[in-house]
C-alpha cells in the first residue's frame, strides 16, 4: 500500500509569516510603555501575517486601533519596510529605520506630557 501526501496540511512554505524581531519589539514596547505611563494607550495586539507583521495600539480594548505599526519586508527596497498608520488608514510615516519612523508617535508623547 502506498500513501500519498495530502495537501490539506499546511507546509512550511505555505505558513511562512512575517514577525517582528526581538530588537524591533524592544523599540516598540519601549514607546508603548511610555505612552501607557502618560495615559494615552491602554492595550495592544500583534498580528503576524504572510506579508506583514502588525503591532496595533488601542486606547480601549474594544475599539479600532489608534495606530498600527507595520513591518512589510517586501517594501524594504522601495519605500521602507516600516510604517505608522493612523486610525483612518492614513500613513503617517514610512521608512527603513524603525526608530525614525516611530518618532512621529513620540511627538504625540511630548504633547501629552506637557
Amino acid at each position: 500500500m502506498s500513501y500519498q501526501s495530502s495537501s490539506s496540511f499546511p507546509t512550511s512554505a505555505n505558513t511562512a509569516q512575517v514577525a517582528f524581531h526581538r530588537t524591533e519589539l524592544s523599540v516598540i514596547l519601549s514607546l508603548y510603555g511610555r505612552m501607557v505611563a502618560a495615559g494615552e494607550w491602554r492595550d495592544y495586539g500583534i498580528s503576524c501575517l504572510r506579508d506583514a507583521a502588525v503591532f496595533s495600539v488601542f486606547r480601549r480594548t474594544a475599539e479600532h486601533p489608534l495606530y498600527r505599526i507595520e513591518k512589510r519586508p517586501r517594501l524594504r527596497g522601495r519605500q521602507g519596510q516600516y510604517a505608522v498608520i493612523g486610525s483612518d488608514g492614513q500613513i503617517l510615516k514610512r521608512g527603513g529605520d524603525l526608530k525614525t519612523v516611530l518618532r512621529v508617535l513620540e511627538r504625540k508623547l511630548i504633547r501629552a506630557v506637557e
